[in-house]
């Protein structure tokens, strides 16, 4: 439960972040420099918190089927094509992180 609300906290902190970043203009309150530090910090949140999810992730899936292999080497090549398909999947989690952080810092007017 505890990670269920720290992720929570940590998508919505991101969100949060990158919906002040694209919504204020140059005439806005803030300064042209506050917004741009406002997208360069939700763009390197989108490529961290993206990595560091898909890390556990990853980290939890190769421990699971090195356990599933240990306990039936029988099963190996099974768990092993299902290991790299479901490892495939979770790095392009972590690519659409990357895509994100690149539309904040090069689809920007101010960063233009």
């Amino acid at each position: 439960m505890k990670k269920l609300v720290v992720s929570a906290l940590t998508v919505m902190t991101v969100l949060a972040v990158s919906s002040i970043a694209m919504a204020s203009n140059g005439e806005a309150a803030m300064g042209t420099d506050a917004n741009l530090a406002l997208i360069c910090l939700a763009a390197a949140l989108s490529v961290g918190v993206a990595a560091l999810g898909c890390g556990i992730g990853m980290g939890t899936g190769i421990g699971g089927a090195c356990s599933g292999i240990a306990r039936n080497p029988e099963a190996s090549g099974k768990i092993t094509v299902t290991m790299i398909i479901g490892l495939a999947l979770i790095e392009s989690l972590t690519i659409y992180g990357l895509v994100i952080s690149l539309i904040l810092l090069f689809a920007n007017p101010l960063l233009g």
